[in-house]
Parts: structure tokens; sequence; C-alpha cells
């Protein structure tokens, strides 16, 4: 028999909910990029900005496949930051034939030569740069950064960042530009004040490489591309 002093269950939660601390939000980073020189504004697209805590929350498994699409002999996006484990599909939306490869040492990948349709997958499974070309058109160039930290973003056309739930205490924040050596800063958090960071852009938007078999490539007439 149930006893008439008993609380349900329900009621009980809502009294707990009451006396336990509201959960912590985290912290916020926030700031702008600005680019130097003669940069154009598009150009800031291809930033991104991350912060690794010097006390790093526990990695959970990453969720969700990630895309690049090949599409009108380029890439789309062309910059993707990814956490580390994630799968990367590369689908193909031309009537053409690519072969998406690359020799970021061990992400290193080559997918072949493969048609129009959904197209394959990389698992990467170690952090950095991934510098990713295709075998048959030299100017295709995209960038997958593989980041061990959970809290990372890409800016707005105006510049403009903003990272949330970031923990307490000191790190490091870094702005990635695939034409700009990177920028970081150490930070203790909470910090207040929003930043202004300025970027130069002074790398070639198609940096020098070679095909997957680390020779020249060839364009239409038989001439080589210089690496």
């Amino acid at each position: 028999m149930r006893s008439t002093t008993e609380r349900p269950p329900l009621a009980l939660g809502l009294v707990l909910a009451a006396l336990l601390p509201a959960a912590a939000a985290g912290d916020v980073l926030s700031g702008r990029l600005e680019l130097a020189g003669k940069a154009r504004d598009g150009d800031l697209a291809g930033a991104v900005v991350y912060y690794q805590p010097d006390r790093p929350p526990a990695r959970r498994p990453p969720s969700g496949t990630f895309e690049v699409v090949t599409v009108r002999k380029s890439f789309e996006p062309r910059v993707l930051a990814v956490p580390v484990g994630s799968t990367v599909r590369f689908p193909n939306q031309d009537p053409i034939l690519h072969n998406v490869f690359s020799v970021s040492g061990p992400n290193r990948f080559d997918l072949g030569l493969y048609r129009q349709g959904d197209g394959k997958s990389v698992t990467f499974s170690h952090p950095g740069v991934v510098r990713v070309f295709c075998n048959v058109h030299h100017a295709m160039v995209a960038y997958v950064l593989v980041l061990e930290s959970p809290f990372f973003v890409q800016p707005a056309a105006d510049g403009s960042f903003r990272l949330d739930g970031l923990p307490s205490g000191p790190g490091t924040l870094t702005v990635w530009h695939e034409r700009a050596e990177p920028q970081q800063l150490r930070i203790a958090l909470p910090h207040g004040e929003p930043l202004a960071l300025e970027l130069v852009l002074d790398r070639p938007r198609v940096p020098p490489h070679l095909n997957k078999l680390g020779k020249p490539y060839k364009n239409l007439r038989g001439r080589r591309y210089h690496r």
C-alpha cells in the first residue's frame, strides 16, 4: 500500500532540481579577424579559429559524416574543420572523373578515379592539416583541419567569430588560414574583451604541389606545371 506521505516522483525531481546549482554554460570567446594588405573580403571564409584548453575535456566520438563535394572542378567547401576520428565523404557532382588524394602524413589517402555519384569516404584518425588535391586537375585544392579540440568555428563573412561553452582556465587560441602563417595566442578564461586579430595572406591560392605519384602535373598541351 502506497504511503500518503510519499512524494510523487515528478514532484521530487522538481524539488531536487531547485536545490541543485544550475549547470555552468561555459565561457565565451569572441572577436574579429581583419585582413592586411591587398587581400579580398571573401578571403576570410578560408579561416578557422579554434581553442585548445590546457586541461581538455574528455574526447567524445564524432557524430555524423562530413562532406567535401567535387563540383565544377573545385572542392566545396574548400576548408573543412572536423574533430579527430571524423569521416569525410567526397561525392562527385561533375560529369567527369576525379581522383581525390592527399599525401599529408598519417592522414594520406587515395580514392582513385571515380565517376559522378555518392563518392568515397575517408576517416581521419590523426590531428593535423590535410591538404587535398585531385590527381587529374592541378588547380583543385581543399583543406581538412583535423582537430583534437571540440572548440572551433569558421568566421562570418565580416570576420567575426564566437566560441561558446569553453572551460575556464588557461589555453591557446589558434587562427588558421590556408594562405597565412598560423597565429597562436595564450589566453586565460574568462576573457571579457573581444579580440582583434590581423591576417597577412602571403601564400598562393594554389600551393605548389605534385601529383599523387610525386611527379609534375601536365596541362592539356602536355606541358608540365611547376611545383
